[in-house]
């Protein structure tokens, strides 16, 4: 009875540990998830809230001009700032709505209705610039997304498009962050 007892007690012992092992990996991954989003890159706007609803000023139903913009958290290594616009919702396939590189790493604004300093590209519709959002189908999603190079890009803007400047990036990206906002024309 007591070989019993005691095989028992080794088995739950073993239990236990297994499971402790286990929470305290988990705790410390979800710890450093935590602690990794202190420092790191950030880009907001003013205009919506991160998964919030864009104003249509900002769209084909507005202005069509671009949203205010902050950034900041930069790695203090970055030569050069890229921002990608685009919609994984379009019927079409992504649709890119603004491409730029080469924006100065201590960029900490960019103003309603500016294009940042640096390279501005191609977007999907053949078009130099930000063009707005303008869903024809139901509420689509916008992802404005910041890297932070080590380098600067050496592309043609008149020619090169999101697939260039990813390719161009490869390799060079010290961080990232996004931004993402929501709209529908139904809804105006």
């Amino acid at each position: 009875m007591r070989k019993f007892i005691l095989i028992s007690a080794a088995i739950i012992l073993v239990g236990l540990s297994v499971i402790l092992i286990g929470y305290s990996q988990f705790s410390s991954s979800e710890r450093s998830s935590t602690t990794t989003q202190v420092g790191q890159m950030k880009l907001e706007s003013s205009a919506f809230e991160h998964n919030g609803s864009i104003p249509s000023k900002y769209t084909c139903d507005g202005n069509n001009v671009s949203p205010p913009l902050r950034i900041s958290e930069i790695p203090s290594e970055a030569k050069s700032l890229v921002l990608i616009m685009d919609d994984p919702d379009a019927p079409v396939g992504v649709w890119d709505h603004w491409l730029v590189w080469n924006i100065p790493p201590e960029t900490a604004e960019i103003a309603e209705g500016q294009e940042p300093e640096g390279v501005i590209g191609k977007n999907t519709g053949g078009k130099l610039g930000y063009q707005g959002p303008c869903p024809p189908d139901r509420e689509h999603r916008y992802f404005f997304k910041l890297f932070a190079l080590d380098t600067q890009l050496d592309l043609p803007p008149e020619t090169a498009d999101k697939k260039d400047l990813e390719a161009a990036m490869e390799g060079h990206i010290l961080g990232q962050t996004e931004l993402m906002g929501r709209y529908n024309r139904t809804g105006n």
